[in-house]
């Protein structure tokens, strides 16, 4: 079998069987993955804009609401590899749908917030029962296709990362706009709804997703043999890959350059997803619809930039000269929101969403690439976990600056020195050519592919 690690789409040299099988998994599982996704990004990110409500009717004041946002990263870093744990032990089916019913019943809960605590505990729980679900998704995905698709499967998943930021404003200022009806607040609404939709189509995934190739139904013995034996291969080149400590990583400079630079990049992510809501608010005259159109401004923006820019770089010899530049664009677009009108501000930030998203994906390639492969694998799970604590960080921090100074501008600031500092790391990541480039770029001595793939 031709070398499935370079291939963009499926290579000519991969036999029929496993083609069409890989083609029916694409077309049967990976919309379902999609919309869960996009509906888990939702559910985490929805309390951006209900902060005004929460202190009026709960009083939960900014301090308090950027600690809340951010500890739902708590619960998620504590749990995350737990929970991969169980999957493996229960089987995909089980286990993400599992997950999606029990976040959906903490999101039901919120509706009986009534005090800070109880607004910090459901923020936490709410981290705990997502806990593993983007990595156990990614899982799933190494146990079902070979290398060769595993890159078109992940970009088809992220995009419903990248969709949420674009529907979350329009569907959360909607229901918002129930305020009133039976009674109940707008933003109990909300969370009812919005929390039972997530726990039906947990259900509904139960039906629908399969855990093993052996027992998908609508795969011929062919194609479930020709899969099985991709996968196989795949995982058998992985798993003599040595494995090294989380502990004695972080020391690893490649690692440490890794992890601070993705670090900076959430801190500013989370930043424009918990806050953008508010600084909309600051136009004055907008309803809560009009306040969630405008919020998916940036979103839209990103997405654009994204690809448009992914064509290019992927077949650039070297990444890091981009990887700056774009970090250098979200250290400016933080920086000018610190100036003019609010709509001046919007436009700021949509300029910083854009830099930070835009090396985001820059730095995945390059971080699967720079590493050694002998720990490539923790190393990817250590960066993302370390990393995606920005988001604990930067709402803590604009809370806590909002209640003390009046204004989120010192956390611009901080965002703007974080994204400034990313570019130093930038110089010393190592560079890495791109696979498309080198066909060989990504084997190991044994001539197996070496791509890693984060437990």
């Amino acid at each position: 079998m031709s070398d499935p690690s370079t291939a963009v789409s499926a290579p000519a040299g991969e036999p029929d069987a496993q083609r069409r099988a890989v083609a029916k998994f694409l077309r049967r599982m990976m919309p379902l993955l999609v919309l869960m996704l996009l509906i888990n990004n939702l559910d985490r990110t929805n309390i951006g804009f209900v902060q005004d409500e929460l202190q009026a009717d709960v009083g939960i004041g900014a301090a308090a609401y950027g600690l809340g946002a951010g500890l739902f990263f708590i619960g998620y870093a504590l749990f995350e590899v737990p929970s991969n744990m169980m999957l493996e032990r229960f089987g995909a089916r089980v286990w993400l749908t599992r997950i999606m019913i029990t976040w959906g019943v903490v999101i039901i809960a919120m509706c009986f917030i009534h005090n800070v605590t109880m607004f910090y505990g459901m923020r936490f729980l709410l981290g705990v029962a997502e806990a593993g679900f983007f990595p156990g998704a990614m899982l799933y995905m190494t146990q079902w296709l070979p290398d060769s698709a595993r890159g078109r499967a992940s970009a088809i998943f992220l995009g419903g990362s990248a969709a949420a930021g674009i529907i979350t404003g329009p569907i959360t200022g909607a229901l918002l706009e129930l305020h009133g009806t039976g009674g109940f607040a707008g933003w109990r609404w909300m969370f009812a709804l919005e929390g039972t939709f997530s726990v039906l189509v947990g259900v509904a995934a139960g039906f629908f997703l399969v855990t093993r190739i052996q027992d998908a139904r609508w795969l011929t013995e062919e194609e479930k043999d020709a899969l099985g034996a991709a996968v196989a291969q795949d995982q058998e080149a992985r798993a003599r890959a040595p494995r090294t400590s989380r502990l004695r990583l972080i020391a690893h400079p490649q690692a440490a350059l890794l992890t601070g630079a993705f670090f900076a990049m959430t801190l500013t992510g989370y930043a424009i997803t918990f806050w953008l809501p508010s600084l909309i608010e600051e136009i004055g005259g907008l309803s809560s619809f009009q306040v969630g159109l405008l919020s998916a401004i940036p979103a839209i923006c990103s997405m654009i930039a994204m690809y448009s820019m992914s064509r290019f770089t992927d077949r650039a010899p070297d990444r890091r000269p981009f990887l700056a530049i774009t970090l250098v664009v979200s250290a400016t677009g933080t920086f000018l929101a610190t100036l003019g009108s609010p709509w001046f501000g919007l436009a700021a930030i949509t300029l910083a969403g854009v830099g930070s998203k835009c090396a985001a994906t820059l730095f995945w390639p390059m971080a699967q690439s720079g590493l050694d492969l002998k720990i490539a694998a923790p190393g990817l799970a250590l960066i993302n976990s370390i990393g995606n604590l920005g988001g604990f960080v930067s709402p803590t921090l604009f809370g806590y600056l909002k209640d003390t100074t009046g204004s989120t501008n010192g956390g611009m600031y901080t965002l703007t020195a974080a994204s400034l500092l990313a570019v130093i790391a930038a110089r010393y990541i190592r560079g890495a050519r791109p696979a498309e480039t080198s066909p060989d770029a990504h084997r190991n001595a044994e001539g197996q592919p070496q791509r890693p793939v984060v437990s």
